[in-house]
């Protein structure tokens, strides 16, 4: 068991590919903190890793309130005694739309939750490993972090933003022997996706099947990614077997931009 006994918060852990690393992690004996926004998805989560016989918690948590978060890591200290690995999650799609038609609002709420969240995550735990000379952050980005993505630039400049971040706090944070690494997915399956395609395929007054089209095209696999193929790399990613990786960005993509 790779993460045996490891304390790992995991934010938007509630569904998706949040869900999917959150039981990966429990798989291999780490003991889970799920935190998001929709209390339903997070005890859900909390409860299955539970059912199959690992400890887990669940805590509503905005990660763009940094009152929010400071309680989150209390309680999980509380629970747990440290904290391990920390996985920024928690992300949200964004408006779909020319610049021009992006309201200010949509644009601050997507950088809030989407990079503001994973700063300020950091900022919580990294004193807290710091004192322990050790531990792991890993950053979920995506190819939008690497190439423009028309029509959803503020999720695009998160992820670029994502990118950025975890190469400074690598830099940073080295000396206290933790490694900061990110994630780039490419098209994860499932609903996520799915909506994402739908609001794509409505802007541009197309077939959902011609959006849908555009997106394999630019796959070497010509499929999607699946889930649990992030999660077993975030896994990786958490365990000793990483301890020499930091600073690095793993693209999971399905040979994304190479067809």
């Amino acid at each position: 068991m790779r993460l045996k006994d490891r304390v790992c918060i995991i934010t938007g852990g509630g569904r998706g590919l949040g869900r999917d690393m959150a039981l990966a992690f429990s798989r291999e004996g780490a003991h889970i903190v799920v935190s998001g926004t929709t209390e339903s998805a997070i005890n859900s989560t909390a409860a299955e890793i539970r059912a199959n016989g690992h400890q887990a918690i669940a805590i509503k948590c905005d990660v763009s309130d940094e009152a929010a978060i400071e309680s989150m890591v209390a309680t999980s200290l509380n629970e747990f005694g440290n904290i391990d690995v920390l996985v920024n999650n928690a992300g949200i799609i964004g408006p779909t739309a020319n610049v021009t038609e992006i309201k200010r609002e949509d644009w601050d709420q997507t950088i809030a939750v989407n990079l503001t969240g994973a700063f300020l995550c950091a900022k919580a735990v990294l004193p807290l490993m710091a004192e322990r000379r050790q531990g792991k952050i890993i950053n979920i980005a995506s190819v939008a972090g690497h190439k423009g993505y028309p029509l959803r630039s503020p999720y695009s400049v998160s992820k670029w933003g994502m990118i950025g971040l975890s190469q400074t706090l690598a830099a940073e944070w080295g000396r206290f022997n933790i490694q900061v690494n990110t994630i780039s997915p490419g098209p994860v399956r499932g609903d996520r996706m799915d909506e994402v395609i739908r609001r794509r395929a409505a802007q541009s007054d197309r077939p959902i099947e011609d959006v849908t089209r555009d997106y394999t095209l630019r796959l070497a696999l010509e499929r999607f990614v699946e889930p649990d193929h992030v999660a077993a790399t975030a896994v990786f990613l958490a365990s000793s077997e990483s301890d020499s990786i930091t600073g690095e960005v793993i693209m999971v993509s399905s040979g994304f931009g190479l067809s």
